[in-house]
Formats: C-alpha cells, sequence, structure tokens
C-alpha cells in the first residue's frame, strides 16, 4: 500500500501543480495587464473559473493529509522550520479566496472594488513565490535539524533555509510557470477574437519560465547546492530536461497558433517532465539539510496506517476523480471531448 500512498502523494502534487498553478497564474496575468485586458481576463476569469476555483485547491489539501498521517517525520520538519513561508502562503491564499468573492459579489459597487483587485492580484503573486520559496528551502541545502537550538539564532533555524537567493529563484519560477499555465489556459477560453491577448501572454510567459529555469540551474550549479548537481548527473532527470527542451517547440507552436487542446497537453506535459526531473533526481531524499538528506521514507507510519490510508485513497479517488471530471466537463473547462466550433485545436 506504501506504493499506493505515493502515487497518490505525487499526483496530487502535479494536479495541484497544473490546476492551482493556473488559478494563482490568472491574477498574475491580470496584475501585468493593461487597463483594458485586465477587464476582458478578470471578466474570463469569473466565467471559466468562478464555478471551480475551490475544486483546484482540494490537492494540496490531499497532499498534506497525506504528508501528515503517512510521513509524520518529515510533516514535522516541514511545518516546524518552514512555519514562516507557510503562514504567508496560508495568509495570501486566504486574502486571494476573500478578494475573488467580494471583487464579484460586493453588492455596493465604490473605492472597496479597487481594493480587491488589488488584493487578488498581489495575493496571486505573493502566493506562489512563497511557494515555490518551500520547495526550494527544502532542497537548498540550508535546513538545519538539531536537537538543541540553543547554539542557533532564530535566524539561521527558521529564516535562513527560505531567505536566500537559490530559494527566491525557484519561487520566482514557480510563479512565472503559474502565469504560463493560466495564460495557456485563456486561450481557449477568451472571447471570440481576444485569443491573441493569451497567445502573447503566454508567448512571454513561456521566456520567462525559461530564463528563470535556467538562472535558477546556473545559480545553484555555480554555487555547488547539492540538489542541482545530483540534478545533472541522474539519468533520468537529463533525459526528461532534454525531452522538455524538445517539446518547447511544438509548444511554441501551438501557442503562437492558438491551438487550445494542443497547447494545454504540451504545458501539462511539460509540468510533469519538470517535476519528474526534480523528484527522480534526489527521490526519496527531497529535504537536503547542511549536514546530510532526509528521507521521505524515513520514520513513516506504521504498515496498518499506511494500509489503512491507501484504502481510503482508493475510494476516495473512485469517489473524487469522476466527481471533478464532471465538474470541469459541466462548466466546458474539458475541451478534448467536446465538438470545437473554433477552427484551432
Amino acid at each position: 500500500m506504501l506504493y499506493v500512498v505515493l502515487f497518490f502523494l505525487i499526483f496530487s502534487l502535479y494536479l495541484y501543480v497544473v490546476l492551482g498553478g493556473a488559478d494563482y497564474g490568472a491574477g498574475i496575468v491580470e496584475l501585468f495587464s493593461s487597463e483594458e485586458n485586465q477587464k476582458i481576463t478578470k471578466k474570463t476569469i469569473y466565467r471559466v473559473m468562478g464555478p471551480v476555483w475551490e475544486a483546484n485547491h482540494i490537492w494540496i489539501i490531499i497532499l498534506i493529509v497525506i504528508l501528515w498521517i503517512a510521513f509524520p517525520a518529515y510533516y514535522n520538519i516541514l511545518v516546524v522550520n518552514l512555519h514562516i513561508p507557510l503562514t504567508i502562503v496560508l495568509l495570501g491564499v486566504t486574502l486571494r479566496g476573500v478578494a475573488f468573492v467580494f471583487r464579484h459579489y460586493d453588492a455596493v459597487i465604490d473605492n472597496s472594488q479597487k481594493l480587491y483587485d488589488a488584493m487578488f492580484k498581489v495575493s496571486s503573486l505573493i502566493t506562489p513565490i512563497f511557494l515555490g520559496m518551500v520547495f526550494g528551502a527544502l532542497i537548498s541545502g540550508k535546513i538545519q535539524l538539531t536537537d538543541d537550538v540553543s547554539t542557533l539564532t532564530f535566524y539561521e533555524v527558521f529564516v535562513k533555509p527560505w531567505f536566500n537567493v537559490f530559494s527566491i529563484l525557484v519561487g520566482l519560477f514557480f510563479a512565472a510557470l503559474c502565469a504560463f499555465l493560466s495564460a495557456v489556459l485563456l486561450i481557449g477560453e477568451s472571447e471570440l477574437g481576444k485569443e491573441n491577448i493569451y497567445v502573447r501572454k503566454a508567448t512571454i510567459a513561456t521566456i520567462v519560465v525559461f530564463v528563470m529555469g535556467l538562472l535558477t540551474f546556473i545559480y545553484g550549479y555555480a554555487n555547488d547546492y547539492l540538489f542541482v548537481r545530483g540534478f545533472v548527473t541522474n539519468f533520468y532527470a537529463i533525459i526528461a530536461m532534454v525531452i522538455s527542451g524538445l517539446l518547447l517547440i511544438p509548444l511554441w507552436f501551438t501557442i503562437k497558433k492558438g491551438r487550445r487542446v494542443l497547447s494545454r497537453l504540451f504545458a501539462g506535459l511539460q509540468v510533469f517532465l519538470i517535476l519528474l526531473a526534480a523528484l527522480v533526481s534526489h527521490f526519496p531524499n527531497i529535504i537536503i539539510t547542511e549536514s546530510n538528506s532526509v528521507s521521505l521514507l524515513d520514520n513513516i507510519a506504521p504498515d496498518s496506517v499506511i494500509n489503512v490510508l491507501g484504502i481510503s485513497l482508493i475510494i476516495g479517488g473512485a469517489v473524487i476523480l469522476p466527481g471533478l471530471f464532471h465538474l470541469l466537463k459541466s462548466f466546458k473547462m474539458i475541451k478534448i471531448l467536446e465538438q470545437n466550433n473554433n477552427p484551432s485545436v
């Protein structure tokens, strides 16, 4: 059952990056748009994401629950050593949700709408940055684990692991990836004649993702980060990134042509390859500290707990996944199975 639990853990991570990432990216796309295009994007966001935006975040809940129940030692390091950026993420999600609702359903249209708009756009940018910084902290090698915290300062234990150049670069990379996913999604959701807005956004976001990824890699390699060094010596990680690089050509083509189905498929595949390369290079040693690496499989829950969790995830998946599919299809978020009124597929 351990493999079932690991599958759902990675599957939830992937879906949250894709669906939750596109959700965050909508606010980023709106933030970096002209005033006229912001109005168009705002209208499109509510029409497309309004009915399903809460469902996009179910995957991080499943992810957290799996870590908490099955991998308590790993979960403990995550929530204790990185409680500051995680708290900022939680505040960002809360403010974003409040702004998303009130800027649309507030009965009184006044200057408060400007506040809600600003809250939504800024929190949409800040939240994925800090999420990325959390992952950057896990692999930066700056986490310090000790039983005698009196020998260390508050900064060394709770700030230094995530507040550093490498983690910030990872955060910016993830925010750019979110903007890219959202722009690709919005290509097929825009009103007729408005597709070029998001084609242009997706093109720019693709370039930014590539540049930020390259900068992160160069900085990590130049400063001898263990994760980056392992990244370039792992055969499967290299193959995944080579394929990812080659797929940039058809991805770019489908974006430029406004192909709403193919562009989404290639975008989802890019995310899969990036996560695959990141995970296989050091799995299961995802946490890298200053002294050693911490395996996800260290001190896991007893077999009885793993078995119950695995069965629960199988049953839950059998219920949730068809329901989610129906929800997305009902609100026309799934285009592959539909007749396409637009000649561009």
